[in-house]
């Protein structure tokens, strides 16, 4: 089951900070979810839009203040972001801030982790940082003019392959 969300709030000092989540159920446990959701050198297996990770200045797996280098595409249109992992719970949640040109704010991406009767409930969280300048220069970047609406698409398809890929007996 797929269960979505969108929400304006007020996020960290921001008065209207658009939120966005998906969340599906997975026949597997929070332990496995979360070993493929950190393992960001994959992301571009189940993103859309993300094709690869690279982990950067030494860093080697998700741990807080570890370092990466995220590579995009949309069609013919292509960009790098830089990221830092915030938050590294095995099991129950990974979290990452991306930055864009001169280390400006993008997004922060959550993955949060519950355990249930049948494995477990694993929830993507978009939280939009972008500031005005970000924003246009996003739109001219990679085309997309509703952010919230085309990364809500993204995160049913991410998770579907999560899914996926978690439920693989292999």
């Amino acid at each position: 089951m797929v269960r979505e969300s969108a929400d304006r709030g007020p996020w960290h000092n921001s008065p209207m900070t658009t939120s966005t989540s998906v969340s599906v159920d997975v026949a597997a446990p929070p332990e496995r979810v979360y070993e493929l959701v950190a393992d960001l050198p994959r992301m571009g297996e189940w993103s859309p839009e993300c094709v690869k990770c690279r982990w950067t200045g030494g860093a080697s797996g998700a741990a807080v203040g570890a370092r990466f280098k995220g590579y995009n595409r949309r069609g013919f249109r292509r960009w790098n972001t830089k990221g830092v992992v915030v938050r590294a719970e095995p099991g129950r949640a990974l979290a990452f801030d991306v930055a864009s040109v001169a280390g400006l704010p993008v997004a922060r991406w959550t993955y949060e982790i519950a355990a249930t009767d049948g494995g477990s409930t694993v929830t993507e969280i978009w939280e939009d940082r972008r500031g005005g300048l970000i924003k246009t220069l996003g739109t001219v970047v990679t085309g997309v003019k509703d952010r919230s609406e085309h990364n809500l698409e993204g995160m049913r398809q991410t998770l579907e392959r999560l899914k996926r890929e978690a439920e693989n007996p292999a």
